[in-house]
């Protein structure tokens, strides 16, 4: 995923732990699948539809 791709870049370049980066990005995504989940529709990347 680019949006985590980024994030990670960024918080690394801030001098921030990888491993705790990586926690981070790791959350995010499994409150992701726990949304799709829930809510039984298609996981949308709306990274995309930003101008």
């Amino acid at each position: 995923n680019s949006e985590m791709k980024i994030y990670y870049q960024k918080r690394v370049e801030k001098g921030k732990s990888k491993m705790s980066t990586l926690n981070i990005i790791r959350n995010k995504l499994i409150a992701r699948i726990f949304a799709v989940i829930q809510r039984q529709t298609p996981y949308v990347d709306t990274l995309r539809f930003v101008a």
